[in-house]
């Protein structure tokens, strides 16, 4: 089994995103309950030619979090998941981990969070129930064998908020989307010199529109798909309800083959390229 340091320091090919949340399982709705944030790591990962693996939603329940942490972590390079009510207690005891106050985060904390109307006579020299529920965000898995710096990143100067980092390669973020995805773009330059693709020039995408069902074509995306898939190419078929126009698109990391597709692409499901989906709809007609 590979250590801490031989997980966060290997390629990464792979990902995979767990999403914490009874919340998100009983369908509450709120922006900071909604999942976006696998989506939006979805796209993340496909700029920079990561290969997502799997999105997984599990309740707020400690041996879940703890068998599926220990899963991912063996079976995929890059892990993130979000920080919710149970999950640094649950992660920590997942690798036989000590919750311990990180003294970067606590200062950084001090100083860059913003003071609540709600709390008017919070102080940070006053022990309180508002202070202990503040150090609970900064008390992080740590392992007191390797280096603190690999286990606790901060991408942003204005943000106190950090990417806790355990086993080598689970990364708990917020699960606020906004902080979510900023901490998330954060990442890229601590991880881009592991990425299969160094320059993060990720994979590429071609989007065609056809009038055609997509029973009319599946016989033929069936034989391409056969035919490409020795290059790295996968054939998506992608049916638009309500609309005129369904999407074929064509996935892989080489672009002159991609390119190369195109025309038979077109001539067989008698289509056209588009940038993005939906863009050659017709304008819908309001009744008067």
């Amino acid at each position: 089994m590979a250590s801490a340091d031989e997980r966060n320091a290997r390629t990464i090919h792979t990902a995979a995103c767990l999403i914490i949340g009874d919340e998100v399982l009983g369908g509450k709705a709120g922006n900071s309950t909604t999942d976006t944030n696998s989506a939006y790591m979805a796209k993340w990962c496909f700029s920079l030619g990561i290969n997502l693996k799997r999105v997984e939603v599990i309740e707020d329940d400690e041996d879940e979090i703890i068998e599926a942490v220990r899963r991912m972590s063996d079976r995929y390079d890059f892990v993130v998941t979000r920080h919710d009510d149970i999950t640094y207690q649950s992660i920590a005891k997942a690798f036989g981990l000590k919750l311990i106050l990180h003294e970067e985060a606590y200062a950084r904390m001090k100083k860059l969070s913003k003071p609540r109307k709600s709390e008017p006579d919070f102080s940070w020299d006053v022990d309180s129930p508002a202070k202990t529920a503040r150090l609970r965000m900064v008390r992080l898995p740590i392992d007191e064998s390797r280096d603190l710096a690999k286990q606790a990143l901060f991408p942003r100067d204005d943000l106190w908020v950090p990417i806790s980092v355990v086993n080598g390669n689970i990364h708990i973020l917020p699960g606020v989307p906004r902080l979510f995805e900023s901490l998330l773009e954060g990442v890229k330059p601590f991880i881009v010199d592991r990425l299969a693709d160094p320059d993060g020039k990720g994979i590429c995408r071609i989007i065609i529109s056809t009038p055609l069902p997509e029973s009319s074509v599946a016989d033929y995306l069936t034989e391409l798909a056969a035919r490409v898939a020795s290059q790295g190419v996968k054939v998506g078929s992608y049916p638009r309800w309500g609309k005129k126009n369904n999407t074929v698109t064509l996935v892989g990391r080489d672009m002159a083959y991609l390119e190369s597709l195109v025309p038979e692409v077109i001539q067989n499901v008698k289509g056209k390229r588009v940038q993005t989906e939906g863009e050659d709809d017709e304008p819908e007609v309001k009744p008067i």
